[in-house]
C-alpha cells in the first residue's frame, strides 16, 4: 500500500493548517484516501500548529502514525516539537529563513529551503504558505500539480475571483516552491 504520512508544524498564523487543507482537498479530488487532523499549541495564537496529513491509495487503518515520512519545519519551537516523528526514513524540511538552527535529528535527509525570505523579497508574505506547499509537493509527488491547482481554486477560488492578481501570484508561488526543493538539498 502507497501511503505518504506528512507533518506540517510551524507558528500560529504561518498558514500550517492551510496548507493541510489544500493537500488533503486536492488528494480526496484525485480519488485518494486523505485523513487530516489538525494539532493547536496551548495558545490561541502563536502557539506551535501542528498539521498531521496522510495520503493513501487504500484505506487508512490507523488515524495517528508515530513517524513521518515527510516533516516540514517552518520554526524553531516546530523543530523542538517534531522531532519526535523523524526516524531514518523521513525527510525533513526546514525554512532557513525563519529557523536558527538546523534540525539535529537522524533521517535520510534534511533539506533547508529559505521559503520566508523568497516570499517576502519576491513575493508577497502572504504567499508563504503556498510556497511550502509547493516545496511539499515537489518532495513528496504524492500528487500532481493540477491536483493541487485545482484544490486551490476551490479553496481560494472566490478571492481570486475578486483580485485575479492573486491567483497568478499564488501560482507562482506554489511553483518557486517546488523548485526550491531541487536547488537546496543537504546532508
Amino acid at each position: 500500500m502507497s501511503r505518504t504520512k506528512i507533518v506540517l508544524a510551524g507558528e500560529g498564523g504561518q498558514g500550517v493548517q492551510s496548507i493541510a487543507k489544500i493537500l488533503v482537498e486536492a488528494g480526496y479530488e484525485a480519488g485518494k484516501q486523505v485523513l487530516y487532523i489538525p494539532n493547536f499549541g496551548v495558545e490561541q495564537r502563536g502557539g506551535v500548529s501542528i498539521a498531521f496529513c496522510q495520503i493513501a491509495d487504500e484505506k487508512i487503518g490507523e488515524p495517528r502514525f508515530a513517524k513521518g515520512n515527510i516533516i516540514i519545519m517552518l520554526s524553531d519551537r516546530a523543530i523542538d516539537r517534531c522531532t519526535t516523528y523523524v526516524d531514518e526514513n523521513s525527510t525533513v524540511v526546514y525554512d532557513t529563513s525563519v529557523c536558527t538552527k538546523k534540525p539535529e535529528v537522524k533521517c535520510k535527509e534534511i533539506i533547508g529551503v529559505d521559503a520566508n525570505r523568497i516570499a517576502n523579497e519576491q513575493l508577497s508574505a502572504r504567499v508563504f504558505n503556498i510556497i511550502i506547499l509547493g516545496v511539499l509537493l515537489e518532495a513528496t509527488k504524492v500528487l500532481e500539480l493540477s491536483d493541487i491547482k485545482n484544490a486551490m481554486e476551490k479553496a481560494l477560488g472566490k478571492k481570486f475571483d475578486a483580485k485575479p492578481e492573486l491567483r497568478e501570484l499564488n501560482y507562482k508561488a506554489l511553483e518557486m516552491g517546488m523548485g526550491l526543493i531541487n536547488a537546496k538539498v543537504e546532508a
